[in-house]
C-alpha cells in the first residue's frame, strides 16, 4: 500500500485544510480557472503542454471553471498554430503574449510576462512542464508571486474542499507526499513529460484569445541571445517517447551483461534504459536512467530485467500499457505492478526473447 507523508509545513502554509475556505485571504478569493503554460521554443510546442491540458481539463471540469492556455512567444505562423492546437487539446481560451522579446526563452522577460498575466487575470491553478524551461520559469514565478510550488508531481486531483492536491515522491523516492497550497494563489505545480497521458485532439474545436502586451524593452533585459546551438545529444536517447523500452537493473550482475538489453532493444526497434543503481555504479549514462530521478516513460511495452521495482522506478514506468518483469525473486516489488512476470534468470531469458523476436520478425518480413 502506498504511504503518504504529511505535507511539509512550508508547503501547506496558511493554516489547516479545514479552515481553508474562511481563511483564504480576501485578495485571493476571486482567483479562478486552471491555466497551463504552452511551452514553445523555436516554433515547436513541447508535447508536455498538451499532456497538461488533458489533465487540466479534468481539474477544470471538477471545479466547474474554464481551462486556459498561457502562451508566451514571438510573432509568426507557428504561434497561431500553437493557439489552434491548444483549443483542440481542450483549452477554452488562450492568454497570448506575442512579442519579439519572447521569441527565445530568457528567464527575465518570461517571468515578467507570466507574473503580469497571473496578477491581471488571476488563475487559481497554474501548471507547467517539469522541463528545463518549465523548472527554471516556475521557480522564479512562484518566488515572485510568493506562492507555493510543488515540483515533479506524479498525480493531481481536486480535494473535497476545492484545493489542488499535488502528489510527488519524497524522501529519495521512498514515499509519496500530497501537498496543498492552502492560503495562497495560484496553486502551482510542475509535471514531468509523459507522466500524464496525451489527450486526443478534437479537430475544429475553438475558443477565445485574450491578447496581453508585454511591457518591457530589450535594453532592460540583462541576458542577450547571441546564438542558438542545438543540443548535440538530443537524439541520443529518446526514452520518454519510445513505443517499446527494454531496461536492466542490478540483477544483471555486471556491466557487460547489459549487451543483452541492447541486443533485445535493437531487434525490437526499441529504446533501452536502466534503473538508478545502475547509473550510480557507472554502468550506464544518466540519460538512460528511468524513474522519478531519471526519465518518465509511457511505452506500449516495457520490459524490465533484473529490476526490483522501488517506488522511484515505479513512478517513472507505471504509465506503460504493458509491463513485463523478469526477476529471479518471486517476491520482487516489481511483480506487484507488472502486467506480466517471468520468474527466472534474465541472463538466460533475454537471449531467448531476442532470438524468438528475431525469428518472428524475419517470418513477418518474408510474409510481407
Amino acid at each position: 500500500m502506498t504511504e503518504k507523508a504529511a505535507p511539509a509545513p512550508a508547503a501547506a502554509a496558511g493554516g489547516s485544510r479545514a479552515g481553508m475556505k474562511k481563511e483564504l485571504p480576501e485578495r485571493f478569493r476571486d482567483y479562478k480557472h486552471v491555466w497551463v503554460l504552452i511551452e514553445m521554443e523555436r516554433g515547436q510546442v513541447h508535447p508536455v503542454s498538451w499532456e497538461l491540458l488533458g489533465e487540466g481539463r479534468k481539474l477544470a471540469d471538477k471545479l466547474g471553471v474554464e481551462l486556459a492556455g498561457a502562451l508566451l512567444a514571438g510573432p509568426g505562423e507557428a504561434t497561431q498554430k500553437a493557439v489552434d492546437e491548444a483549443f483542440s487539446y481542450g483549452a477554452d481560451l488562450v492568454y497570448l503574449m506575442e512579442d519579439p522579446l519572447l521569441a527565445d526563452y530568457r528567464n527575465q522577460p518570461y517571468a515578467a510576462a507570466m507574473t503580469d498575466l497571473v496578477n491581471t487575470y488571476k488563475p487559481e491553478i497554474l501548471l507547467m512542464g517539469a522541463t528545463n524551461l518549465g523548472r527554471d520559469l516556475a521557480g522564479t514565478v512562484a518566488t515572485t508571486l510568493a506562492t507555493g510550488l510543488t515540483a515533479d508531481c506524479t498525480e493531481l486531483a481536486i480535494d473535497h474542499e476545492g484545493s489542488l492536491a499535488a502528489t510527488r515522491p519524497t524522501f529519495g523516492g521512498t514515499l509519496l507526499c500530497t501537498i496543498h497550497t492552502l492560503n495562497f494563489r495560484p496553486q502551482m505545480a510542475t509535471i514531468r513529460p509523459r507522466v500524464m497521458a496525451m489527450p486526443e485532439a478534437q479537430e475544429g474545436r475553438s475558443g477565445r484569445v485574450i491578447r496581453h502586451a508585454l511591457v518591457m524593452e530589450e535594453s532592460s533585459i540583462i541576458t542577450k541571445i547571441l546564438d542558438f546551438i542545438a543540443d548535440a545529444n538530443m537524439e541520443k536517447a529518446q526514452l520518454a517517447y519510445a513505443d517499446i523500452v527494454v531496461a536492466g537493473g542490478m540483477g544483471l550482475g555486471r556491466p557487460e551483461n547489459f549487451k543483452l538489453v541492447t541486443d533485445l532493444a535493437a531487434v525490437l526497434g526499441a529504446e533501452y534504459g536502466c534503473s538508478r543503481p545502475v547509473v550510480q555504479k557507472g554502468w550506464m549514462p544518466a540519460e538512460r536512467q528511468i524513474g522519478q530521478t531519471g526519465k518518465t516513460i509511457r511505452p506500449r511495452l516495457y520490459i524490465a530485467a533484473g529490476i526490483s521495482g522501488a517506488i522511484q522506478h515505479r513512478v517513472g514506468v507505471e504509465g506503460s500499457d504493458i509491463i513485463l518483469a523478469i526477476n529471479t525473486d518471486p517476491n520482487a516489488t516489481i511483480f506487484e505492478f507488472a502486467h506480466m512476470g517471468i520468474v527466472g534468470d534474465a541472463l538466460q531469458i533475454l537471449p531467448a526473447l531476442t532470438e524468438a523476436f528475431r525469428r518472428r520478425l524475419a517470418v513477418n518480413r518474408l510474409a510481407g
